[in-house]
């Protein structure tokens, strides 16, 4: 079975991906068939040759779940399409608080309608 997977390079602390088509019984740092690419975590750069990696996933090759994310969110040049997330992390008292104020902004929006709809009679 053929795989499409990552071979880590790189030195400590700082690793450097290239996305390869490799046997599936060979060493993950073994002879590859073939070198599709190069992906950077820290820096979210990659350079995908995606037309050749949809060819060898055409041939029957099996990507592993992170190439698959890879291919799949690559761009027609090969760079990857990174969004970033916006969702912010916050601690339990800090969700608590923002739920206290968003009930606290709810209810004065609340009588703020009341008054308007006894003032509109």
């Amino acid at each position: 079975m053929v795989k499409i997977k990552l071979k880590r390079m790189g030195y400590k602390r700082n690793p450097l991906y290239r996305i390869i088509v490799i046997n599936a019984t060979t060493k993950r740092d073994g002879a590859a068939i073939q070198q599709l690419g190069h992906y950077n975590p820290k820096t979210k750069e990659m350079k995908l040759d995606k037309a050749a990696a949809l060819d060898w996933i055409s041939k029957g090759a099996q990507p592993t779940e992170t190439v698959k994310y890879l291919i799949n969110n690559a761009n027609e040049d090969g760079t990857l399409n990174y969004k970033k997330s916006t969702v912010e992390k916050l601690s339990k008292k800090a969700l608590a608080k923002k739920a206290e104020e968003e009930a606290k902004a709810a209810e004065e929006a609340a009588a703020a309608a009341e008054a308007t709809e006894e003032k509109a009679e």
